[in-house]
């Protein structure tokens, strides 16, 4: 208390000040303390200095521009690759990154390789997430239209069953405007009829509020890793010496990567999501 009167100055007279012996401001010795351990520095949950010093986010372009009222939609099926599967993929991640330079990981985009010599950073950073399968395009949308297509999807898609999705296949998209690249995991077979059921239900939701409607030939899949610019040519080289080896391995080719279950259909619009049909959760 009296540090903070003698900061801000008392109240009384100054000849009542003068009578009173000074205040000693002056703080004691500050103790040195030793540096905290290194391992504090990098939790094992985190990725440490990759949190927030090696993102590249600035070097991505933006699909549309930003307007003032403006909201990004986007529709999708939530995906969690199982852990057993995770090392196999890391695998060929590793391989991928040592031999195509650019690639980062997808959402967090940190640049892979970083993550050459750490093993499990790389599986928490690259595969340990929630992954999507776009069942539209991700467009831009006004405030008023928001409720109507949360509440159209919700009826066409409010009975779905239970299925099961495969997905058995590495290959290489490349965005309309080929300003990016993106490493993904295909699903070719089992659980294809069913989300392309899910895409033609999305589409007629967009076409009724004068939204462009998604690719004529779908090919659903997640992407776990991307690239600036074009770099289609080089990655797919990788990608089918991948897969040639995997075909000559007993016939891999077309079996599953990993199996994941459909559980709901999730609708983002701006940072609020909506689940419009199934239960949350992996």
């Amino acid at each position: 208390m009296e540090a903070l009167i003698a900061s801000y100055g008392d109240s009384s007279s100054d000849s009542e000040s003068e009578s009173q012996p000074p205040i000693d401001n002056r703080s004691p010795p500050a103790t040195v303390l030793p540096p905290p351990p290194i391992d504090l520095l990098n939790p094992p949950n985190t990725l440490g200095t990759f949190d927030y010093l090696e993102r590249n986010s600035g070097s991505r372009i933006r699909s549309f521009p930003h307007i003032e009222g403006n909201y990004a939609l986007h529709v999708y099926i939530p995906v969690f690759i199982p852990p057993e599967r995770k090392k196999e993929l890391t695998r060929f991640l590793k391989k991928a990154t040592s031999l195509v330079q650019g690639l980062h990981v997808v959402d967090i985009d940190v640049p892979l390789h970083l993550l050459l010599k750490d093993e499990e950073k790389m599986v928490q950073a690259a595969l340990g997430r929630e992954f999507h399968i776009s069942l539209g395009r991700t467009v831009p949308i006004r405030v008023h239209q928001i409720d109507s297509v949360v509440a159209m999807l919700r009826q066409k898609l409010q009975f779905q069953k239970r299925y099961l999705i495969d997905f058995n296949k590495w290959e290489v998209f490349v965005n309309d405007d080929k300003t990016r690249t993106f490493l993904s995991i295909e699903n070719t077979t089992r659980g294809l009829s069913e989300i392309t059921k899910h895409i033609q239900a999305v589409n007629e939701v967009y076409k009724l509020h004068n939204l462009p409607e998604f690719y004529k030939d779908p090919r659903p899949h997640i992407s776990v890793a991307w690239a600036v610019g074009d770099i289609s040519q080089s990655l797919k080289r990788v990608v089918e010496g991948e897969m040639k080896t995997r075909n000559n391995v007993g016939g891999l080719s077309m079996r599953s990567m990993f199996t994941c279950k459909f559980s709901n259909i999730v609708c983002k619009v701006g940072n609020k999501t909506y689940n419009i049909c199934g239960s949350q959760g992996q």
